[in-house]
């Protein structure tokens, strides 16, 4: 091949919102598979905020990136070489080739792909990692009831988005908080029975009066100030996944004001709350096969509906990435790499 493989790295570990300087860029020769192994090229490029905790050294649930490493993520990619057995050149496949236009995989790393089934970029959105963290989230840990409440953060987004439609689907009252009317509008049109904006005026009031009846699920994504109006208003014995922590993922400080540790351990004592935090890949062996079957059945009938928000260019991976984790996209965020 004449071409080279390009590749995003980590160039220094960012202090708050990543910057240009943090990242760099290089074209390298492509790789060779060994026995066993396969070429890959990479077609689309998810963005995740998991990747701003990888790009810091403190501890967490994985290993972080050391500084010169690719950037990583999840992909959608077209085998080139193969040179394991039940694989061939041209089948896509999801993989975890990270922020390069090439990269070397081993089978077990791999789900091939139906193009027929469904477009292949919901392989990393609303039938991939995100979808997953949404069905696995709710339903194992949230345990929604018919007649519930169920309210979730972030809710324009692929793991929000989700959550609210399979509420629905549970006979629950759908309550979404995004950022901004557009977002807020958006909601709406895919079911949600209540929306609210987090940056217009006081959400605790705003939930207080569109939920009266307060709140049995809170699928939490963001903390901050949107976990702060939503704590009131939690019922007796409701449950929180705890996906993750978006408003804090930038933090370069700890937030001013007194601790509120015993102010919130008192709610959980007094409310019988469960909050449970929990990373995807926990729940992949007992429900990933049940996800596929469903989520790609309600995905075809339009009982599930998704939104992307794609753009070309791996060399844009920087910029939508800052952009993503400040609330600028729109849908799941993933970039094109390749045709």
């Amino acid at each position: 091949m004449t071409e080279l493989n390009q590749r995003i790295r980590l160039a220094a570990r960012p202090v708050g919102i990543p910057k240009p300087e943090d990242f760099l860029q290089d074209e390298v020769p492509i790789p060779e598979p060994r026995e066993g192994e396969l070429l890959l090229r990479t077609l689309y490029l998810s963005l995740d905020p998991y990747m701003r905790g990888r790009m810091s050294d403190a501890k967490s649930y994985a290993k972080p990136l050391a500084i010169g490493d690719v950037m990583v993520g999840g992909t959608v990619a077209e085998i080139v070489v193969s040179k394991a057995p039940g694989f061939r050149a041209g089948q896509l496949v999801v993989a975890y080739g990270g922020w390069q236009s090439f990269s070397i995989a081993k089978p077990r790393e791999l789900r091939v792909l139906d193009p027929d089934a469904a477009p292949v970029t919901t392989a990393l959105g609303v039938l991939g990692m995100p979808g997953f963290t949404a069905y696995a989230g709710l339903l194992a840990i949230g345990r929604p009831r018919e007649g519930e409440t169920v309210a979730v953060a972030a809710a324009s987004g692929p793991v929000g988005a989700t959550v609210g439609q399979l509420a629905k689907l549970n006979g629950c009252t759908a309550v979404g908080i995004a950022g901004g009317p557009e977002k807020v509008a958006y909601l709406k049109t895919i079911g949600f029975d209540v929306a609210l904006d987090h940056r217009a005026g006081d959400l605790r009031a705003s939930l207080k009066e569109a939920v009266p009846q307060g709140i049995d699920v809170y699928f939490e994504n963001v903390g901050g100030a949107v976990w702060d109006a939503v704590l009131p208003r939690l019922n007796t014995y409701a449950r929180v996944p705890v996906c993750g922590l978006a408003a804090t993922y930038n933090a370069t400080k700890l937030p001013e004001g007194p601790d509120r540790s015993g102010a919130l351990m008192g709610q959980v004592l007094t409310k019988s709350l469960l909050l449970r935090g929990f990373i995807q890949s926990e729940f992949y062996e007992a429900l990933h096969d049940d996800f596929l079957r469903d989520m790609t059945r309600w995905v075809r009938d339009g009982k599930v509906k998704y939104r992307e928000d794609i753009t070309e260019g791996l060399e844009r991976a920087p910029e939508v990435f800052a952009g993503m984790l400040q609330g600028r996209n729109f849908g799941k965020a993933i970039i094109k790499v390749a045709d």
